[in-house]
C-alpha cells in the first residue's frame, strides 16, 4: 500500500520557529502537514460503537483547538517532537470521547484482543486488519473480503501486543523507527527488529492458511 508523503524535518523546524514567533499561520500549517497521518490513527484506534457517531475529521478539528491553547506550553518545554505531541493531543482527546459515550464499556470483557495497552486508546485487531485488506471492494467480493478479514484477524491475535501494535505504528501511522520506539518506551533498533518480526511472522502465519492472503 503507498507510503504517507514524506515531511521535510527542516521546514517542520521553520514552521515551529515561525509558531514560537508570533505568528498564527504556522501552526496552522504545521497540523494540515500531518493531518492526514492524525486521520489514520484516528479511525485505526476509534471504537468501532462509535463509527456511526463520530467522524475522524471531527475529532482532529476538536483536537486543533486544543492545540492551539497548548501550543505555548508545549514551545516552552517540547519534550516530544512536534508530531508525536500532535498525535498525543488527538489522542487524548479521542480517548476523552471513548470515555464520555461508552463509559464502563470500554471494558467489556469478551472484545478483540487489544493492540497495546498504551497512553491513547487502544487499536484492536479488526480494526489493523481492516487497513490491511483496504476498505474498496464490490457487493459481490463482499463475502470473500469479511471472510478474507476474519482470517487475518485471527492471525494478528496470535501476535504479541507490541507486534501488533508496532505494526499499527510503522505500516499505517507511518512513524520512524526512531518515533515508534519513543512511544513504546523501547529502543529504537528493538522497534525495527520487532516490526520486521512480526511482518515476517504473520505472513507466514496467512500464508499457511487456506486461501492465504498476500502482498501486505
Amino acid at each position: 500500500m503507498p507510503l504517507f508523503m514524506k515531511h521535510d524535518p527542516s521546514e517542520t523546524a521553520h514552521l515551529i520557529e515561525r509558531s514560537r514567533a508570533g505568528d498564527p499561520q504556522a501552526l496552522n500549517e504545521l497540523f494540515t502537514r500531518h493531518r492526514e497521518r492524525l486521520c489514520r490513527m484516528v479511525e485505526m484506534r476509534l471504537d468501532h460503537r462509535l463509527h456511526a457517531r463520530i467522524d475522524a475529521s471531527d475529532v482532529i478539528q476538536d483536537a486543533y483547538v486544543e492545540v492551539v491553547e497548548r501550543l505555548e506550553e508545549y514551545l516552552r518545554d517540547p519534550k516530544l517532537p512536534f508530531f508525536l505531541w500532535l498525535r498525543l493531543v488527538v489522542g487524548e482527546r479521542l480517548l476523552k470521547l471513548h470515555r464520555h459515550h461508552l463509559g464502563t464499556q470500554m471494558r467489556d470483557a469478551g472484545r478483540e484482543v487489544a493492540l497495546y495497552r498504551g497512553a491513547l486508546p487502544q487499536a484492536s485487531s479488526a480494526a489493523l486488519a481492516a487497513q490491511l485488506l483496504g476498505k474498496h471492494t464490490s457487493p459481490t467480493q463482499a463475502a470473500i473480503r469479511a471472510e478474507r478479514l476474519l482470517r487475518l484477524q485471527e492471525a494478528l491475535n496470535t501476535l504479541d501486543p507490541i507486534d501488533r501494535e508496532i505494526l499499527a505504528l510503522r505500516h499505517f501511522e507511518e512513524l520512524t523507527s526512531a518515533e515508534a520506539a519513543q512511544v513504546l518506551e523501547i529502543e529504537e533498533e528493538a522497534a525495527a527488529k520487532r516490526y520486521v518480526r512480526a511482518l515476517r511472522r504473520l505472513k507466514k502465519i496467512l500464508a499457511m492458511m487456506p486461501g492465504g492472503i498476500e502482498d501486505l
